[in-house]
């Protein structure tokens, strides 16, 4: 009897997902454990692994189809098996739904993970790439499902080993009359386009701008970049704009929430999102859970460890999940300072501009005022005017202001 091949539990409150590629086609042999296909959700690609060993015997659901937790995708069994007729009314999550476990650090751990020092499963695809261009695997990180190398990965190394910068326009796009050329839609970019369009839509956003001189921030990262380095921690400008944020948080909880037609929602747990570019591609936002219980240590962990797997595309979908504020730093990119959009269902977001040296004026008792060069940075926030008025904006970033510039 072929066995069901279902759409998993890919965490708490994800109901849905977009196919985005089959790994195997139908007739293909597949091992136990071994990935068949590839979904999106919340811009997290999460490859499903095959419950039997034997052969695809049919790909119900189609590349870019929405399907449901529970939804039938497909079946495997032995070769020139017969396949079962699926009645209408058949509900195919009467059967236990598998579960993709979501343990820090892999997406979906393999019952069968490779040695250390084996590649483990390498697929037709990834090994036609590396003998055409010559690529040592043991040279390229697998984030694939148990490590497995995916082509993704493959494409990555080589884009790295370039000498020279990569086309700023992506070769897979489709020609028109000759006039213009276009970009196929991704699933991430047509997630963040709804978004957007869906927060613009919900809230009415309002942004407030102030400044801070990062000097005392600048002192305290010198003086300690080292030693969080010696504990495997990257001490970034994100770790101080998280704590700051917390302490914000935690003077004014009403920015901590998110509107409902009952009532303003104010969230006990502070989970701070981090907006993360991923190039052309675009964005995402792991979320740093409970942040208000972590000291600037494990801050720093939780932004080191999340950037990372974020760019590396190995983030679970829990992680980019219930986050209550968020911060996105477009000073990354040269931006002197910009008005985000809310990232909902969330009623704020922070956004963090360059630091830059640039002459100010200091009030000095003593001697009055005087001309001073300082790092300076733009902070600005958005928010829901539906929840928060301006004066109590103005408070909450005077208070991230005050945390940065008096950093002790």
């Amino acid at each position: 009897m072929p066995t069901k091949l279902i759409m998993p539990l890919l965490g708490e409150a994800v109901t849905d997902a977009t196919v985005t590629k089959w790994l195997k086609s139908v007739g293909d042999k597949v091992e136990e454990y071994e990935a068949v296909l590839e979904v999106n959700t919340d811009k997290v690609d999460t490859e499903i692994p095959c419950p039997i060993s034997g052969v695809v015997l049919a790909e119900l659901a189609k590349e870019g189809e929405v399907v449901k937790v529970g939804a039938l995708l497909g079946w495997i069994g032995r070769p020139g098996e017969p396949i079962p007729e699926v009645g209408a009314t058949e509900q195919p999550n009467e059967v236990p739904l598998p579960v993709i476990s979501l343990a820090h650090p892999t997406i979906a751990p393999s019952a069968h993970p490779a040695p250390p020092n084996e590649l483990g499963f390498i697929s037709p695809v990834v090994a036609k790439i590396a003998a055409e261009q010559n690529v040592d695997l043991s040279r390229v990180q697998g984030t694939g499902m148990g490590g497995r190398i995916t082509k993704r990965d493959m494409e990555k190394y080589l884009e790295d080993r370039k000498s020279i910068p990569a086309s700023p326009i992506p070769t897979n796009v489709s020609s028109s009359d000759g006039n213009f050329t276009i970009l196929p839609q991704t699933p991430m970019r047509k997630a963040i386009a709804e978004h957007m369009v869906m927060s613009e839509h919900t809230a009415p956003h309002v942004s407030t701008v102030m400044e801070v001189d990062m000097s005392r921030v600048i002192a305290h990262r010198n003086s300690n970049k080292e030693i969080f380095s010696s504990e495997g921690v990257n001490l970034t400008f994100t770790t101080y704009f998280v704590s700051a944020s917390v302490s914000a948080l935690k003077a004014y909880p009403l920015v901590n929430s998110s509107w409902s037609e009952e009532g303003v929602r104010i969230f006990n747990a502070i989970n701070i999102g981090m907006a993360t570019a991923l190039g052309e591609e675009g964005l995402i936002v792991p979320v740093i859970k409970n942040a208000d219980n972590l000291s600037l240590l494990g801050i720093a962990r939780f932004v080191t460890d999340l950037s990372g797997r974020a760019r590396a595309y190995k983030l679970q979908p829990g992680e980019v999940r219930g986050g209550t504020f968020t911060i996105t730093n477009h000073g990354v990119t040269g931006s002197l300072f910009a008005t985000p959009i809310i990232n909902q269902p969330q009623c704020a977001i922070l956004g963090v501009g360059i630091i830059q040296k640039r002459p100010i004026v200091i009030s000095d008792p003593n001697i009055g005022d005087v001309l001073a060069i300082r790092p300076m940075m733009y902070l600005s926030l958005t928010f829901d005017h539906r929840i928060i008025d301006g004066a109590i904006a103005d408070y909450f970033l005077a208070k991230i202001v005050d945390s940065l510039q008096n950093w002790a």
